[in-house]
């Protein structure tokens, strides 16, 4: 298997527009969550959110043209691929266009701009039939996930194979994955991989309201995203999105690149059981854990942090929690578990990206990022979260997983470039 290196990191993140931004949110330990402001969230049963409120597209050089056609999902990765380009030092112009590749995710594509444009087509719904001659010429754009795919193909002149992954909440983690495979399997020599997502809508808010997947601590939203502590009662929904230049180790190395990190395994099972339930053994996540260490070639031992799904339902918590445990065994109890969705919510399939490249930074500058808000211990979460406080760690190899409606099960590892490669082999 080829190593994979991540050369550039672009994030829009809440309480940060940029990738520094955001990490040092992220060290801080500090919350994002606030009561939603970009609707009147009263009628809902959870109405808090994390939302990116620094992000300017205009700050970000989106032009005019850019900013009335693109939905905020495209605008977030857009904004995310200039900034990652331009942290990689890469020259695009003068790489071969063909070879150039895109692979992002996201789990509702334009949701906001859908939801505005039904609004006004159906004078706030009060007409059944609406009239079609009020829409924005660029309606259609937003009924086509793939379009913010091809807005960040056209921002970053790629030529090469150009996919959205929406694979819900697991779309983060898929769209590095696939990038990371266009590479090893020769269709691309650069890819630009991430996601992005801009779900906060009433449209969103009802639909989680009607299984009561979010969290109703409306009175204290900054302590609302509660993973793995027992008193946790649902996730908090956020926005984002994170974009990394991807490429050969050897490419990076030659043209004397900063590394942040190397992707070296991925893999994705699904548990074909339920829409939005999992099962309590965590198997499907297990396997997936276990196929990316078969293929780096290292054994459980060889993992020094995972960054967790960690949305703040009871199941999933638990349910990942086994999973460790079934896949790294004893070590399980030895490495230090997070979960960022503490502080930044969850964006749905923006957040595995943004969770990579939190692993890319944790690698880079030897930090685990805490879990916010983990005051009081879930007895079946029995594994040492790092709570509250970011801690200082020798990390060479670290694991992050997702989890996704629909039975989706993510797992990808990061290497800190230079590290011994036997180290913990299978």
């Amino acid at each position: 298997m080829t190593d994979i290196a991540i050369t550039g990191i672009g994030a829009v993140a809440p309480g940060g527009a940029s990738r520094e931004a955001f990490w040092e949110l992220l060290c801080a330990g500090r919350t994002a969550t606030r009561r939603i402001t970009m609707f009147d969230p009263t009628p809902f049963r959870s109405q808090i959110a994390a939302e990116c409120d620094t992000f300017d597209p205009v700050a970000a050089g989106l032009s005019a043209q850019q900013r009335r056609r693109m939905d905020r999902a495209a605008q977030f990765a857009v904004a995310c691929a200039r900034e990652a380009v331009a942290d990689s030092g890469l020259d695009l112009s003068s790489c071969i266009p063909e070879r150039i590749g895109v692979s992002i995710g996201s789990a509702v594509g334009c949701t906001t701009g859908l939801e505005q444009e039904y609004a006004v087509l159906s004078d706030d719904g009060r007409r059944w039939l609406v009239d079609h001659e009020y829409g924005v010429p660029h309606l259609y754009g937003y009924m086509v996930p793939s379009t913010i795919a091809v807005e960040t193909a056209w921002e970053v002149g790629a030529e090469g194979p150009v996919t959205l992954i929406s694979t819900g909440c697991t779309s983060g983690l898929d769209a590095v994955g696939h990038g990371m495979r266009l590479i090893e399997d020769g269709d691309a020599d650069i890819v630009i991989a991430g996601a992005t997502d801009a779900p906060l809508s009433p449209i969103t808010s009802a639909c989680f309201d009607a299984i009561k997947a979010t969290s109703p601590n409306n009175d204290d939203p900054e302590h609302a995203s509660r993973p793995f502590d027992a008193d946790r009662d649902g996730f908090v929904l956020g926005e984002g999105a994170a974009v990394m230049v991807l490429e050969r180790s050897e490419h990076a190395r030659a043209r004397s690149a900063r590394i942040y990190a190397e992707l070296i395994g991925f893999a994705s099972r699904s548990n074909a059981f339920h829409m939005t339930g999992l099962k309590p053994d965590g198997r499907e996540m297990a396997e997936a854990i276990t196929v990316a260490l078969d293929q780096a070639r290292l054994d459980p031992s060889a993992v020094d942090y995972i960054n967790a799904h960690g949305s703040g339902t009871k199941q999933n918590d638990r349910h990942e929690t086994a999973a460790f445990k079934r896949s790294l065994g004893q070590h399980a109890y030895e490495v230090p578990v997070s979960s960022i969705k503490s502080m930044i919510g969850h964006s749905l399939g923006a957040i595995g990206s943004l969770e990579v490249a939190a692993c890319a930074l944790a690698l880079e500058r030897q930090i685990v990022p805490p879990t916010a808000n983990l005051h009081t211990r879930d007895p079946e979460c029995d594994l040492d979260y790092v709570p509250l406080t970011a801690r200082e760690a020798e990390l060479d190899v670290v694991l992050s997983v997702g989890s996704g409606f629909g039975g989706f099960q993510s797992a990808i590892l990061l290497a800190r470039p230079g590290r011994v490669r036997s180290k913990g082999a299978a």
